[in-house]
């Protein structure tokens, strides 16, 4: 795997796979030209958001960067292996690059670093290699090892860096509001509008995105629009609640193109358009947060900043329920969701803390979906 071609000088010979696959008329990337002899213990993870995102993960060795692109970015925990595919040799300059790489280009996308840092070796043999990373965001004890071809894996060998990271579920049942008036002490509870909706559980992890009906059924294909979200969050953990809404043409959640959407064929759907309105935050980088307060979940879910193309965070309303509820009548929403500020989140739970006041009639939405 990492021995040179003869008749040329090793450093040379390395990069000529890593010069035959770009244009440098057209790639802001290093040609990587200049010789070196340099014999490093340099690292670094860049952040590539390619044809799909993924991590490339790159070591300083004999005047090079050996690098892999892992898919789902190096594994924070031992019990899991990430898969990691050897790619050919960088020139060490790149070990600074970011950038745009053009589209149509090899590796077209943005480049970002996410870490980097130093490493101490322990073992470097053809299938594998052992090392341990001194980074700003990752340290601890690596192995990388060979399976077929250029597949390899990357194994965490230390516990997690985190002592007290939690793994994320595989799925959350919603937890539910029952249907009430608004609270006589509005100053103890935040508001939010009543979608009408698909109540879905968004899970992210490595850049890839699930979703959830309330069931705990994967309607990710039924949604594909949903998934973008994964990329988007870059190497960020997270679990998120919210609801599946079809705006009308007035941006206004319509019951009926949902309807539509969801009986309409694989073609047919990609007219009517949806959006997931996303009011909770349940794991957050490897730490549960149903536990927490409503009023710290939502502060975190607010820092998140996430608004995409079909995903938002909408607004709440801390003490002040009657205003937005007499907004949501003048807009024809179905109501108002009331939250205790300090109430922790209750999987599959019809909690009394969450109140669901309807501001005209018509079906039960259940905590934020009149459909699951």
């Amino acid at each position: 795997m990492f021995d040179m071609p003869a008749g040329k000088p090793a450093r040379v010979a390395k990069l000529d796979k890593y010069r035959e696959m770009r244009d440098f008329d057209a790639t802001p990337e290093p040609a990587g030209e200049r010789p070196t002899t340099e014999d490093g213990n340099r690292f670094v993870v860049q952040q590539h958001h390619a044809r799909r995102l993924h991590w490339d993960f790159r070591l300083e060795r004999d005047g090079v960067l050996v690098s892999w692109a892992v898919p789902k970015g190096l594994p924070a925990d031992p019990k899991t292996n990430h898969l990691a595919v050897h790619t050919e040799d960088h020139p060490l300059d790149y070990i600074d690059f970011e950038g745009e790489i053009p589209r149509g280009s090899y590796g077209g996308g943005d480049v970002t670093i996410w870490d980097h840092g130093t490493y101490d070796l322990h073992k470097w043999e053809p299938k594998e290699v052992m090392v341990t990373l001194h980074g700003q965001r990752v340290r601890g004890k690596y192995v990388l090892f060979q399976t077929r071809g250029d597949d390899w894996m990357v194994h965490r060998m230390d516990p997690p860096q985190d002592p007290e990271r939690e793994p994320m579920p595989e799925t959350v049942v919603p937890m539910r509001a029952h249907a009430g008036k608004l609270p006589e002490d509005e100053s103890a509870y935040g508001f939010e509008i009543l979608w009408q909706g698909v109540r879905a559980i968004a899970l992210v992890e490595g850049g890839r995105a699930r979703v959830h009906d309330s069931d705990g059924a994967d309607v990710s294909e039924r949604f594909p629009e949903l998934r973008s979200l994964g990329p988007a969050s870059g190497s960020r953990e997270l679990v998120v609640d919210g609801v599946i809404v079809a705006p009308d043409d007035g941006g206004r959640p319509s019951a009926e193109r949902l309807e539509r959407r969801l009986g309409a064929s694989k073609r047919a759907a990609k007219d009517i358009s949806v959006v997931h309105m996303i009011f909770d935050v349940l794991y957050l980088d490897g730490h549960h947060t149903i536990a927490l307060p409503y009023a710290e979940r939502r502060a975190l879910l607010d820092e998140l900043g996430l608004a995409g193309p079909a995903w938002q965070t909408p607004a709440h309303h801390p003490g002040d329920g009657t205003t937005l509820l007499e907004a949501a009548r003048a807009q024809s929403l179905p109501g108002v969701i009331a939250k205790r500020l300090d109430s922790a989140y209750q999987p599959g739970k019809t909690s009394r803390t969450w109140i669901e006041v309807r501001a005209r009639p018509g079906r039960r939405a259940g905590g934020g979906a009149t459909r699951t």
